[in-house]
């Protein structure tokens, strides 16, 4: 069912001092402050490869958005790891067979955390 994990979401406090941190690892940003209101965010695309493969930094647009409650609780780091499928509806079809809790939203089906000791994962579709 999984292929590989095709993304990292990352939410920090700063973006833009994000970006400048992360390209002293030696990671280029493709993209550096695209806000996407729909999901409360600001985000940063770092590829990884030529694979298609990218870190992503996100951060909140306010303190009530989903990334924005979680860095509250949590503060910085991982926020999401991005799961490569052939069919998404499938996979979380058979998911939720198998007794997992799954999220539906924008950009999702996601593996509610509480099934992943703590993660929050998405399914993406990937060939």
């Amino acid at each position: 069912m999984f292929k590989w994990v095709d993304h990292v979401v990352i939410a920090v406090n700063d973006l833009q001092q994000s970006v400048k941190d992360y390209e002293k690892l030696g990671l280029k940003a493709e993209v550096t402050d695209r806000e996407v209101p729909e999901l409360g965010l600001r985000q940063a695309i770092l590829p990884l490869d030529e694979s298609g493969r990218f870190l992503e930094l996100v951060e909140p647009l306010g303190p009530e958005t989903p990334v924005g409650r979680t860095l509250g609780r949590r503060g910085e780091g991982v926020y999401l790891i991005a799961i490569a499928v052939d069919n998404r509806e499938q996979a979380a079809a058979d998911l939720k067979a198998n007794g997992v809790q799954i999220i539906e939203g924008p950009g999702g089906p996601f593996i509610h955390p509480k099934e992943s000791h703590g993660v929050l994962f998405q399914l993406v579709e990937r060939e």
